[in-house]
Order: structure tokens, then C-alpha cells, then sequence
């Protein structure tokens, strides 16, 4: 299958990069950056469009004769004009190209922010509710790739291709290659750096969430493409809830005499945390992922990296 995949060079993205070539599909990549992961540039089957993701005219060029389209990179912006703008309408498009492209399978990756307000039930089913731009963003990109599924005129008197999409949460995870990139958010390196100047860790109390390896959020992504569901929305997210004090008794122990402290902000959270239901993953495939067995690793990774390259 040739594969059209935005934001590749990415966190996420060189992980479902890896995980295509490690199942034999043929790779097109667009990116802003083609060289931020040199170890792909040698790949024979993996080819780039250099562009962002407001350049529409090369964004459709690289989708002819591909099979599939992988959403998954962002488009920022800092009003809600602009996050329509740089964001939303380059979903819609890349929607509508990578029909008119002739792709049988378009996946796009969303956010648990779309759902935004955390209730009782955590479901994809619950109603999105967004606390940002981010979340609101995330959600109206949903409601065009769910919406656009009858005939519209002549340019598509039929919608035959497959729209499904993916939830991630707090995804982690070592460079899936020795020159990729590790996880945008810091605090990973934060706790690293405070341990090494033996400063105190501050955290909030009952702060956590259900922790996935990057590597297990590219396994969903596998199962989902080589599936035959439709309209579907899939949380990617671990079955076990991690706290951050865990991680940070696990940063503390990579430095024997370590003299930090962890330091728990109390704003009245509960105990016993909300969660996410993630059965409909273990339904339809048969994924129960658990974190804990790269979080160690991880840990010991990022303290590394702060030792060596002080990140």
C-alpha cells in the first residue's frame, strides 16, 4: 500500500513512519522539514513532499496515487481564525484531495482534547466538549471527517473512501530512530534536569493520566489501516492510569543520594481519578496497552540525555 502520511517527521508520525515500513508499505511523507530525521532519507520506500500544510497544490500532487492518507500532522495558530485557517481547512482539504485522489482509507488523528470536560463516562461516544482552541480545532476536523460520507454533486456522486479516527492522549517514547525526536512535551526533561541540580520536583497531587507508548499508538494506527471499519473513533490511550508522582519516584532513583524532593501541590483532586474507557480498542482488536513497560526505560533515556546533551 502506498501510504501518504503529514507530519512524518514528527513524533508520532516517524513512529507510524517505522511501523508502515516495518509492514511493507510504500511511504510518502509531507513535511515542513525533510531532513529532521536523516535515517528516513535513506529509506528506498519512503518518499517526501516538502510542504506545509497550507500549501495545497503540492499537498495534492503527493496524494496522487497513493492508497491511504494519514492525518496527523497540526497546523497552529493563536486566534480562532487562525486555527481555522492554518488547521481545520487543511484537513477538510486533504479530506477532499485525498478522495478525489483515488484513497480508499483516510485516518485522522485527533486529540482526547476534543473531548475537553472530563465527566463520569469517558467514552467516544461522549459528547465533545472543548476547553480550548486545540480541543475545538480537533473537534471540527471529527465532525467533516464523519460528515463527509454521501455523494455531493458531480465531483463526488459517491464517498466510498474509508474516514475513520484516532484519540491520541499523552503519548511517549524514545526517538523511534537514533536522529528522530522524542515527545513536545517537557516535563519528562524537566523532572531530568531538576534531579541532576538536585532541585525539588513539584508536581499537583492525583495528577496523571493513562500514559501510551508512542510504539503502541502506532500499532493502533497499523490495526486501523488494515482494517475494513468506517467512521469510527478510536482513544488512543493506555488501560492503566499513571500518576506523575510514579514518574517522578522513578526519575528521583536515577541518581543515587539524589537530595530532591517531591513536592505535591494539593488542589483538591481526587483519589480515585477519572478515566478514559478504552474497551472498544480491545474489541475490535484485541489492543490492552499498558506503559509501564517502556516507562522505566524512558525515564532512564531523558535522565540520560539531560546527563550527556543537558536537553
Amino acid at each position: 500500500m502506498r501510504v501518504f502520511v503529514t507530519g512524518g517527521t514528527g513524533f508520532i508520525g516517524h513512529y507510524v513512519v517505522r511501523a508502515l515500513l516495518e509492514k511493507g508499505h510504500e511511504v510518502v511523507i509531507a513535511t515542513r522539514h525533510p531532513n529532521k530525521v536523516p535515517s528516513l532519507r535513506s529509506q528506498a520506500s519512503v518518499s517526501f513532499v516538502e510542504a506545509s500544510l497550507t500549501d495545497f497544490d503540492k499537498l495534492a500532487k503527493g496524494l496522487e496515487g497513493c492508497d491511504a492518507c494519514i492525518h496527523i500532522a497540526l497546523g497552529w495558530g493563536e486566534t480562532p481564525s487562525t486555527m481555522l485557517m492554518n488547521d481545520t481547512r487543511a484537513t477538510v482539504f486533504l479530506l477532499e484531495n485525498a478522495a478525489k485522489a483515488g484513497c480508499k482509507k483516510f485516518i485522522y488523528t485527533s486529540s482526547t482534547a476534543a473531548m475537553g470536560v472530563m465527566r463520569p463516562s469517558m467514552r467516544e461516544v461522549t459528547s465533545n466538549l472543548p476547553l480550548d482552541l486545540y480541543g475545538a480545532t480537533k473537534a471540527a476536523g471529527e465532525a467533516y471527517v464523519l460528515g463527509f460520507r454521501r455523494g455531493y454533486g458531480e465531483q463526488f456522486p459517491e464517498v466510498s473512501m474509508k474516514r475513520n479516527i484516532i484519540r491520541p492522549g499523552y503519548t511517549f517514547g524514545n526517538p523511534a530512530f537514533p536522529d528522530g525526536c522524542s515527545q513536545p512535551d517537557r516535563r519528562f526533561f524537566e523532572m531530568a534536569r531538576a534531579v541532576k541540580e538536585d532541585r525539588d520536583i513539584h508536581i499537583i497531587k492525583n495528577d496523571g493520566t493513562q500514559f501510551i507508548h508512542a510504539s503502541q499508538q502506532a500499532m493502533l494506527y497499523m490495526n486501523l489501516l488494515e482494517s475494513d471499519k468506517n467512521e469510527e473513533i478510536y482513544l488512543g490511550l493506555g488501560d492503566v492510569w499513571i500518576s506523575w508522582k510514579e514518574i517522578a519516584e522513578l526519575m528521583v532513583a536515577q541518581k543515587p543520594g539524589c537530595k530532591s524532593k517531591i513536592v505535591e501541590k494539593d488542589l483538591g483532586w481526587d483519589d480515585n481519578p477519572m478515566r478514559f474507557e478504552v474497551q472498544k480498542i480491545k474489541d475490535h482488536f484485541g489492543l490492552v496497552f499498558d506503559a509501564h513497560e517502556f516507562l522505566e526505560g524512558h525515564v532512564k533515556w531523558t535522565y540520560s540525555q539531560v546527563q550527556i546533551k543537558g536537553l
